[in-house]
């Protein structure tokens, strides 16, 4: 592969790497190049970056790379989170959200097998809700995050505990995680029609926007 074809990939790699990242080696190992290729590329794709004014950054945390937001950028991200017309929350999140709840604590890659779909966006969505909540560190390699339920979580739809979820005795076998997850899906989805069936301005919420953007992201 030539050098600008090696910067694609590697961005494309970063990009479905997520938060977790992605290491100087595993880059190397994936695309088969060489690691002081590879480390070239990444400070020339950051150095683009920069000159572009691009919206986006390539960061080193705890040895891994991956692709981030800028912090200048912060306030506006706040607006998007907190503004009325998100209080909803879209199907993919709420999928998400049952998972999560039944299988915690889960990985952000498990979620995504389970689902069959990207799910960074549903799970930036609910950590910033205070639905989700980093609960660990998985024994793998990368070290993913776990995540699990919170407080609000039970506050937000009604529940006294974990305990009052769909029971998962009602199940022969875990092989049947479609179906349980359905139900409680369903169970959420009837809670939220009673809380944000109507936003506070009178008018209908629109839950699909983030449906439709994660959507968007699958065909890119």
């Amino acid at each position: 592969m030539n050098y600008q074809e090696l910067k694609s990939i590697i961005e494309g790699l970063l990009f479905l790497a997520g938060e977790e990242g992605i290491s100087l080696k595993q880059l190397a190992e994936v695309t088969e190049q060489r690691q002081d290729l590879v480390a070239d590329a990444l400070q020339d794709m950051k150095n683009s970056f920069e000159r572009a004014g691009r919206g986006l950054q390539i960061v080193q945390i705890a040895g891994n790379y991956q692709l981030a937001t800028l912090p200048q950028h912060a306030p506006y991200f706040e607006k998007l989170a907190y503004s009325p017309s998100r209080s909803s929350l879209s199907q993919a999140a709420l999928e998400t959200l049952s998972i999560i709840a039944y299988r915690q604590p889960i990985t952000r890659i498990e979620v995504e097998e389970i689902r069959g779909v990207k799910s960074e966006r549903a799970i930036h969505t609910l950590v910033n809700k205070d639905l989700i909540e980093e609960v660990g560190r998985a024994e793998a390699i990368g070290r993913p995050i776990l995540y699990g339920t919170t407080k609000a979580f039970l506050d937000y739809f009604g529940l006294a505990s974990l305990k009052d979820l769909p029971d998962l005795a009602d199940f022969e076998s875990a092989e049947q995680l479609e179906e349980e997850t359905q139900l409680l899906f369903q169970k959420l989805e009837e809670q939220q029609l009673t809380f944000d069936d109507v936003d506070k301005t009178g008018q209908e919420a629109n839950p699909e926007q983030e449906q439709q953007q994660e959507e968007q992201e699958q065909e890119s």
